[in-house]
Parts: C-alpha cells; structure tokens; sequence
C-alpha cells in the first residue's frame, strides 16, 4: 500500500542539516537542563532524550519515566527547542502527549513487534502528532515499511523513518552495520518519506559519528539524530557514543551539504556503495577467520595436521567456477582465495602453537 503523508517540516538552516539531538537518556534535571541549554545555544532546534530506555539485558539503567517528563517540558519552555523521546507501549504515549512532548520515535526492539506496533497504532488514532520509526534490530525492509504502515492506518500522517543500523553477532567496525542499500531502497520505495540517521547508534562510538554524518548527507538523508550529552564520560547509557554539544557543533561545522543537482552525486553515491560493500566485506571475512581459528582449535585437539591439500584444492576449484559465473575471471579469483587460505593457515599455526 502507499502511505497517505503530509509534508514534515524539519528545522534547519542554509549551513547545516536538520538534526535532532539530546542525551541517550534524561538522567537527572540538571543534565537534561544543562545540556538543552548548551544545544541551544549552539542553534539545536529539537531536543531529544530517552524517558524510557528498553535495555538489551536487565539491571542497567531503564530510565526515569514520568519523573522526567516534566524536565522535557522544562526544556520546551525554557529554549523553544521542540522535544522528541522514545515510546514502546500506549501508557509512554499517552504520558508523553500529556506532558506535551513534540515528536515520538519508536525504537528498533519495539519496530521488529508487529503486536507492539499495533498496540501503538491503536493509541495514536485521532491524534496529530508526528512519529519517527526506527528500523528493526534485524535487516528486513518489509517490517520497517509494515510499522511505518501501521502508524499511518491509525491516521498519522507526519512520519519519517530513522535508520540506525542492523545488529550482527560477530565483532565489526560498527556497533550496527549501516547496510545502506536498505534506507536507499525505502527511499526509492516511498521517495516522501523523510529517512533520518543515526550516527550513534550505528558508529557505537563517538570518533565515527563525524564521517557516519557526512556518509548519510552524501547518500541525501533528510537529517541526523545525534546523542549529545554535557558530560558523556559520565552518561548512565551508552556513553562512549556520545559527543558533548560543542563536539557536536565542530561536527556540524564541517559537515559539507552537497547540491541534488551536483553532477558527481551519481559517482558519490557509487562510491558509497563500494564502501558499505567493502565493510560488508571485512565483516564477512572477519566470520570466516573466526570459524577458521574454530578449525584450528579441533585440529589441535585431535592432533590433525593445519594443511588438508585435497579441502584446499577443492575450495579452489569451487570458487573459481563461481567467479567465472559471476563475471569475474578464475585466476583472479584464485589468487584472492590463496590469500585468504594464507591467512587461515597463518592463525591456525598461532592457535596450534600455544
């Protein structure tokens, strides 16, 4: 189905993106006011900070609830800042409404639930409030579109998507892989709908959230949302993504905001894809060294020589029927797996020589 959508205004200005930005969590007052006040002074025009904070695993810090609701509020009023905070069940959203905030975001955990995204849909019907729908933890586009849906069956028609990467077991440059072929495929899908990032939680930590900003206005993302906090080293969540708001202000200082009528948009955008491809690559070959280093462990324990000729030559002649079927020639594709096989062969000396 094709989404009935009414024009989001984000505020921004000739220099720099629109961008939301605000504390991983609202802790205490005096974090929340203090580092609303220093976004503004640094021209931020919405605040955001998590009043509930769904955690991966119980006993770290969950949020204060309706307790810092009133902070929000406090913000609005004091700065002008619109507000934005996360809702997972229909009470943060009526409690959110009641207190006046802005914007509503639903969070990865809560988009991946068609049940809990029903329920929210359910609670939104008649009220014209803008929602933001992050996508789900895991890399599937239909559920992304089918929350987006169901928010705008309940008659909200503001919306707009966050993208903050997919999580993946194995270790990785980023906390979530960016995958960006799927926010451009739900741009392509529904050109309309504003698609928003997520620097934070894909980079995961704070050195990567300058080139994730410049990779996603390259790419011609609608805006950022940035976790921004006065003292990150010290935040209760997630603090090693977070930039204090004159960190934040540099980056966006030098953030470049490219023409759509640039003639290299087409080869910027190429060029982009050949680095989300080269990060998948790495992480792919960062699974395969380490079931590399599990065979190394059970050769070693059952007094197995490293080099097995008849596997090696058979993964050889496999993979270069493959790269000729794929356009790419059979000594080309020998010679990347020999280094491969090189590297494997190297790390299962190191486990067996221990």
């Amino acid at each position: 189905m094709e989404l009935e959508l009414e024009k989001l205004t984000l505020p921004s200005d000739n220099e720099r993106p629109f961008v939301i930005a605000g504390p991983c969590s609202a802790e205490t007052e005096e974090q929340v006011m203090t580092t609303a006040r220093q976004l503004a002074e640094k021209g931020c025009h919405m605040f955001r900070a998590g009043v509930w904070k769904p955690r991966t695993k119980p006993g770290g810090f969950e949020g204060n609830g309706e307790v810092a609701l009133p902070w929000m509020k406090q913000v609005k009023e004091e700065t002008g800042m619109l507000v934005a905070t996360e809702v997972a069940t229909p009470e943060h959203v009526e409690l959110a409404l009641k207190y006046g905030i802005d914007i509503l975001w639903v969070g990865a955990r809560t988009s991946a639930n068609p049940f809990a995204m029903q329920a929210l849909a359910d609670s939104l019907k008649g009220i014209d409030v803008p929602v933001f729908v992050k996508n789900p933890v895991n890399p599937d586009l239909e559920l992304w579109i089918g929350a987006l849906e169901r928010i705008n069956q309940a008659g909200v028609k503001k919306l707009a998507a966050i993208h903050r990467g997919f999580s993946s077991y194995d270790k990785k440059i980023y906390r979530n892989t960016p995958m960006w072929q799927i926010p451009i495929e739900l741009h392509r899908r529904i050109p309309e709908l504003p698609i928003i990032c997520d620097p934070s939680h894909i980079g995961g930590r704070r050195e990567l959230i300058a080139p994730l900003c410049q990779q996603a206005l390259d790419l011609g993302f609608d805006g950022l949302i940035v976790e921004s906090h006065c003292n990150p080293d010290c935040a209760w969540s997630d603090a090693k993504q977070q930039v204090t708001p004159d960190v934040l202000d540099y980056i966006l200082t030098l953030l470049v905001i490219r023409s759509e009528t640039n003639s290299t948009e087409g080869i910027t955008l190429l060029r982009r894809q050949i680095d989300d491809l080269d990060n998948q690559l790495m992480d792919l070959l960062s699974k395969r060294m380490r079931v590399c280093r599990e065979i190394g462990q059970y050769k070693k324990e059952h007094n197995m020589t490293i080099l097995q000729a008849a596997r090696y030559n058979e993964i050889l002649e496999k993979r270069g029927a493959q790269g000729s079927l794929c356009g790419m020639s059979p000594e080309f594709t020998a010679k990347v797996f020999e280094l491969i096989h090189e590297e494997s062969v190297r790390q299962q000396m190191e486990i067996i020589n221990k």
